[in-house]
């Protein structure tokens, strides 16, 4: 495999980002349609264009020969004279895909490490993600990477609704 190079988003990448969050979410809408739209994606051109301007809001790329082969976006978070909470920063990982077609080349643990080295120089006490439980070709990820399970959400489905 050819050299791997991870760097910020830029808006040149946006055709390519938008190839990545279609299979995103795919994966999402196959587990849940009762909950995502067939054929949709997260973000429009416009607020990716937004998202990306914003220290707060960092996406970074992995390339591999000029080619977008992965992302991770990513939030800073800080609760700074919260009631309940510590004034700790957080960096929290909104979403991380590998190109479905070269999974297995450490491209994503690449990009989280990446995502690691750049929480640590912005001073951030830690690191969070949440994962959908049916993705379970991520939750393995995830624990193999070495992240633990914090907090599983619960939930109960159609309280006799009909939603379509």
């Amino acid at each position: 495999m050819a050299e791997l190079e991870i760097r910020r988003a830029e808006s040149r990448d946006i055709p390519r980002i938008d190839v990545l969050l279609y299979e995103v979410h795919k994966v999402h809408r196959d587990a849940r349609p009762d909950l995502f739209r067939a054929g949709a994606k997260k973000y429009t051109d416009s607020e990716l264009e937004e998202i990306i301007r914003d220290d707060k809001t960092p996406v970074f790329v992995a390339e591999i020969n000029g080619e977008i082969a992965g992302y991770a976006f990513c939030i800073h978070k800080q609760f700074i004279g919260n009631n309940n909470m510590t004034d700790i920063k957080t960096l929290y990982i909104d979403d991380l895909c590998v190109d479905e077609n070269i999974r297995g080349h450490h491209i994503g643990t690449a990009l989280y490490e990446y995502v690691l080295d750049y929480a640590k120089s912005a001073g951030c006490y830690n690191v969070t993600l949440n994962v959908w439980a049916d993705n379970t070709s991520a939750v393995k990820f995830y624990e193999k990477i070495g992240l633990k399970s914090f907090k599983p959400l619960f939930y109960k489905v159609s309280l006799d609704l009909v939603l379509f």
